[in-house]
């Protein structure tokens, strides 16, 4: 296993172009292992020195930013053995408008010395930096992100819910007081230019010039604003074409009212205004699109209480959530939501828990059960010991990995981000060609070749591509944690959209995994003597049989004697001795590696407990077999109509079980399996779902994430099955919070729903700009003697994206199949 390093950075100053940091090491076994760092740093050369302090676990490490990067340092130290683990800040900004707006991000935030890695989502508004502190830190990365003109608007973590929400309305207030005033004036002098006035056109055009300007500069100035940023970073994004295309309308308009070149023919006033206005329009309904995308996150934080009642020196005192601590015994009252995670120490009452699990019936909590901060106390007080706080709660895990889910890109995002990269010089170089087309080589009018550059630089949008992807993810992500179901990532949505096997673990997936013993079957001893000496091995053991056989003999009284020489055989069965005699439990196999005889009559009597589906547990003593122990486990009542969904969708179904083949095949029949892969080791769990897929299968496995983490860990897409709130969310790509197999289903339809959502989104993303631009450079003129204006392909480029972001709003009422009828 690698070492991992913890980095805690220190800037130590910058003298004569050298750069001082200090990095804190764990996992540095020896002396050597400082020397080695030293040496493997010291490999770089240009003056790169490392004065590693065993003692103290600190590297202190002298360089020049300007001929060695840290992150060269951070590769050297990986190839010596070791990991580097950084610091990670989520930051919100605002004024983002498409994809070129990520890149510019992206760009500006990696350039920063020390920024290891920039992600930006356009969806959600936020940027993912891992940086190391000893050499930026977020006033840095707040400059940079200003300075490339967008809006630093706080840390993720530190920006409240409200100041979030007002920050986003003050932006759409600002978006529609500018449009509107637009259109108010626009409108007007769009109509002037088809009434009859007394007055001549050279009036009128300066009468249009003085009232048009201030307006302009007012609806337009952050489209222009945008752009000068772009250029002064050497960016080209969608601002500088819409600049291009606004500022040419109005600009051509003034130089036909100074008669300068052109003539009073060229009065794009009304179109100038009108076009910025659209664009703004778009803005604004595209940001009140895109904020809805997030409601699910928004819901989940809401569930927060802001203050806890806990007992402080006898008495009941009111404090902020935050300062709750693990140990604190807190008092919930009827009505009230639970702080933190704890357990009930005293009384009882109903907590709803659907916010959480999805379970629409209240659950009994009395003294001893797990309760889930959030929740909602319905009918009585109570008070619980808090035992996880703050980032440890389960509703703080679920925020966390829905927003880390919702900012991940998928590989079908690469598509778009490979098309925006070329889309706008694309889009440049048809603009001009289409201008010098029709004015020097068809000689069409100047009027005309305007309007169709004009036209070109309007209707051109990358935003849609820039939003199909990440806008469907994270209403996707959203509408699963809604449905408790959680998405880590957006491959794991990829990746479910193409199974085409889904693969089962039996117990405590397909059943219960609480078994019960059915059946005693003694040889040459009595039912009670047999039953004692199994459940005198067994209450060292952890297995579900083995609990069953120990919760039996409790059940009925009968004595367990203490055991030594305890040994276990994986798989196979445990022995030890009880009373002086070597006592084995286990199965076939076992006793066929300690040649132990199975009396002919015993034999045919297990095989019709097999042939029902009940597991055998054989039981010898001494070396003979002295019985049988039948322990059956019950179906789960979702199982069945959860295979039949899954068949219904073409998804060939398989079992796999530590079970022998007869009772494995018993079950698998019970519940509508055909493919039964049994008598499998747990670890070899991992093998057989590689072997699926070396023919060729997209495998699901669904398991429970504790006993079938690495075949989990292995499967292209693994399923845990959770229970309630006492889920473990680290388990698996897609996790249930409740235990239903239903909603493993309900998974892969909502990832076949998503992904088919990102499909269309950026099919019609891609069709719009394909044949809305030829038309706008005037494919269809000679033709039709059709044009397409400026103004016509501004509302197109505003439809797009608000189109786009829709779409993917539609997933917020998604309801799998599976799960139709139940919610």
């Amino acid at each position: 296993m690698i070492p991992s390093i913890w980095v805690q950075h220190e800037l130590w100053g910058v003298m004569k172009g050298m750069r001082k940091a200090d990095i804190r090491i764990s996992g540095m076994h020896c002396a050597t292992c400082a020397v080695t760092i030293e040496d493997a740093v010291g490999s770089l050369g240009r003056g790169t020195t490392a004065k590693v302090n065993f003692g103290t676990d600190i590297a202190r490490i002298e360089f020049d930013p300007d001929l060695v990067s840290l992150r060269e340092i951070e590769e050297v130290i990986k190839g010596a053995g070791y990991d580097v683990i950084h610091d990670e800040v989520i930051i919100r900004v605002g004024g983002m408008m498409c994809a070129t707006c990520v890149e510019t991000i992206e760009k500006a935030l990696s350039s920063l010395p020390g920024v290891i890695h920039a992600r930006v989502n356009l969806a959600t508004e936020k940027a993912y930096v891992t940086y190391n502190p000893s050499v930026t830190s977020i006033e840095v990365m707040k400059g940079e992100i200003e300075n490339a003109g967008y809006q630093y608007l706080g840390v993720a973590e530190e920006l409240s819910l409200e100041a979030e929400e007002q920050a986003r309305e003050r932006d759409l207030s600002d978006k529609l007081r500018r449009f509107s005033i637009g259109f108010a004036v626009s409108i007007p002098l769009f109509l002037l230019m088809f009434i009859p006035l007394p007055v001549g056109m050279h009036t009128l055009a300066w009468f249009m010039l003085v009232v048009s300007t201030p307006v302009f500069i007012y609806v337009a100035y952050p489209i222009f604003r945008a752009a000068l940023t772009a250029l002064r970073n050497r960016t080209l994004t969608m601002d500088v074409m819409y600049a291009m295309g606004t500022g040419v309308a109005y600009g051509a308009s003034v130089l036909g009212t100074l008669g300068i070149v052109l003539t009073h023919d060229f009065m794009f006033y009304d179109t100038a205004i009108m076009l910025a206005s659209f664009l703004i329009l778009g803005r604004y309904l595209e940001a009140r699109a895109k904020g809805r995308t997030s409601e699910a996150i928004r819901k989940l934080v809401g569930l927060r209480p802001r203050t806890a009642l806990v007992l402080r020196d006898g008495n009941e005192t009111e404090i902020a959530i935050e300062d709750v601590a693990a140990g604190d015994l807190v008092i919930v009252k009827p009505g009230g939501k639970i702080p933190v995670d704890g357990e009930v120490t005293d009384r009882e009452s109903y907590v709803d828990e659907s916010m959480i699990t999805g379970e629409p019936l209240p659950v009994l909590k009395s003294k001893g059960a797990k309760v889930v901060g959030g929740t909602l106390n319905t009918n009585s007080i109570f008070t619980f010991r808090a035992e996880k706080v703050g980032k440890d709660t389960v509703l703080s895990q679920i925020i966390t990995l829905v927003e880390e889910a919702q900012a991940t890109k998928p590989p079908v995002e690469r598509i778009a981000d490979v098309a925006v990269s070329y889309f706008i010089p694309i889009v440049l170089i048809i603009a001009i060609s289409a201008f010098f087309l029709w004015y020097l080589i068809l000689d069409s009018t100047l009027l005309f070749a305007l309007t169709a550059l004009i036209s070109v630089l309007v209707v051109a949008c990358p935003c849609a591509l820039g939003l199909a992807t990440p806008t469907a993810v994270t209403v996707g992500v959203g509408r699963g944690a809604e449905l408790g179901i959680l998405i880590r990532n957006g491959e794991a949505l990829e990746v479910a959209d193409r199974i085409t096997t889904v693969v089962f673990d039996k117990t405590g997936t397909l059943t219960k995994g609480k078994p019960a013993v059915t059946d005693l079957l003694p040889v040459g001893i009595d039912e009670r003597t047999l039953l004692s000496l199994a459940a005198s091995i067994e209450k060292n053991a952890t297995h579900p049989l083995a609990e069953a056989v120990v919760r039996k003999a409790e059940e009925l009284h009968v004595p367990v004697e203490s055991s030594t020489e305890f040994t276990t055989f994986a798989g196979k069965g445990v022995a030890a001795r009880v009373l002086g005699e070597e006592v084995l439990v286990g199965n076939r196999v076992i006793f066929s590696e300690r040649n132990i005889v199975i009396p002919p009559e015993l034999d045919q009597q297990i095989i019709r407990l097999e042939e029902t589906g009940r597991t055998a547990v054989l039981v010898a003593v001494g070396g003979n077999t002295a019985g049988v122990i039948a322990i059956a486990d019950t179906i789960k009542e979702t199982t069945p109509n959860a295979i039949h969904d899954l068949m219904e969708m073409a998804l060939p179904v398989a079992m796999i079980t530590g079970d022998n083949r007869r009772t494995a095949e018993a079950v698998a029949r019970q519940v509508g399996i055909s493919r039964v892969i049994a008598e499998v080791l747990p670890k070899d769990k991992e093998r057989e779902v590689k072997s699926l897929q070396a023919a060729g299968a997209v495998v699901a496995f669904v398991g429970d994430g504790i006993n079938d983490a690495p075949a989990l860990a292995r499967a292209d897409v693994g399923i845990a099955i959770g229970s309630g709130t006492d889920v473990a969310i680290e388990s698996g790509d897609i996790v249930l919070i409740k235990d239903d197999l239903l909603d493993a289903v309900a998974a892969i339809q909502l990832s076949r729903k998503v992904m088919s959502r990102i499909k269309q989104n950026i099919f019609w993303a891609f069709a719009y700009n394909a044949l809305l631009i030829p038309l706008a450079a005037g494919i269809l003129y000679p033709f039709t003697g059709y044009t397409f204006s400026p103004v016509l392909a501004a509302f197109a480029m505003a439809a797009s994206s608000v189109t786009v972001v829709s779409l993917s709003l539609l997933l917020k009422r998604y309801i799998p199949p599976a799960k139709k009828g139940r919610i």
